[in-house]
């Protein structure tokens, strides 16, 4: 009897439940609609009727009837054709800028790469460092750009120019480098004008280079203090060189980071101010008539940065290590 009862007691115990993984994984992605809502919200309520207007205005002539207000009429892909057969500087500003791309962002990601290894090392000072090449993202932001730098960088140019004008708040390396007056500098030499030009624009982007490179070498260093230290013990165990342990260790578990530094680094590029297709779509929309074909041209510069990144996602997702996790 004793035995029997004790039996019914074990099987009338109440089980535990197990957690399936994916009920885990549901209340994850529940939790990311959650984060998400607040955006969604906004952007069918306040943006997209504005990119749906600003279609409609692509496609559209506007007049000014006899008792005032705005008349949009329908004119198909005019604005369209006349911002690339008809306006004379579109297209160059346009391939100008590509061009400057195609040098600019594979620079930035591999300069980016190399400081952020290199502050990586364990070494004296390593966050000073990393503040100082963090400073020039600080620096470049909205507000701190917005300051007028005027009478400090107006004493530099007449210091360097011998009393000229000043450089009327400038606020761009390009402008800094115009203050540095790198012909005056190399006019005791006996080289050519082309040579010295070429010295100038390398100099220009040097300064573009390491000024928008802070975020990416933040990202790398993010990565890079992701991998396992066991991993690095493991390759010195067996012998592995430091540039081994690089290109075979290092380099394929940042990969997604290569990925997304150059996904950021070209949107960052595309939609700087102080890039020429930006500059000159909003000259174009000062002009007559120009809202509704800058609006044309705007849509067109997205198609067409779309497509870049499309191309260059695609490129480089084909080589890119993703890190199964644990089942």
């Amino acid at each position: 009897m004793n035995n029997t009862a004790s039996a019914k007691k074990i099987n009338t115990a109440p089980k535990k439940r197990k957690r399936s993984k994916g009920s885990l994984d549901v209340k994850k992605s529940k939790m990311g609609w959650v984060f998400i809502a607040p955006f969604l919200i906004g952007f069918l309520l306040i943006y997209l009727p504005m990119i749906c207007e600003s279609l409609q205005f692509s496609f559209s002539a506007q007049n000014v009837p006899p008792g005032g207000g705005l008349l949009l009429e329908n004119v198909g892909f005019e604005n369209y054709s006349w911002a690339l057969f008809t306006d004379p500087s579109f297209k160059s500003t346009l391939g100008s800028s590509i061009l400057q791309l195609l040098f600019n962002v594979p620079a930035i990601v591999v300069f980016s790469l190399f400081m952020a290894v290199l502050l990586n090392q364990k070494m004296r000072g390593r966050a000073i460092f990393r503040a100082i090449f963090f400073i020039p993202v600080i620096v470049s932001t909205g507000i701190i750009e917005s300051i007028d730098l005027q009478n400090t960088l107006a004493d530099a140019q007449q210091t360097i120019s011998g009393g000229e004008d000043g450089l009327n708040g400038a606020s761009s390396g390009s402008e800094i480098i115009t203050a540095m007056d790198i012909n005056r500098l190399f006019s005791g030499m006996q080289i050519g004008a082309g040579l010295v030009n070429y010295v100038a624009t390398i100099v220009q982007n040097v300064y573009d280079i390491v000024n928008k490179s802070g975020v990416q070498m933040l990202i790398f260093l993010a990565g890079l203090q992701s991998i396992s230290p066991a991993i690095y013990e493991s390759c010195e165990i067996d012998g592995a060189t430091a540039w081994e342990t690089f290109w075979k260790i290092t380099f394929p578990m940042i990969s997604p980071m290569i990925l997304v530094n150059t996904v950021y680094t070209v949107i960052d590029s595309f939609t700087s101010q102080a890039n020429g297709v930006m500059t000159y779509i909003n000259k174009v929309y000062s002009s007559t008539n120009g809202n509704v074909r800058a609006t044309a041209m705007s849509w067109m510069y997205f198609l067409i940065v779309m497509l870049i990144l499309a191309v260059i996602a695609g490129i480089i997702s084909a080589y890119v290590f993703y890190q199964k996790k644990d089942s």
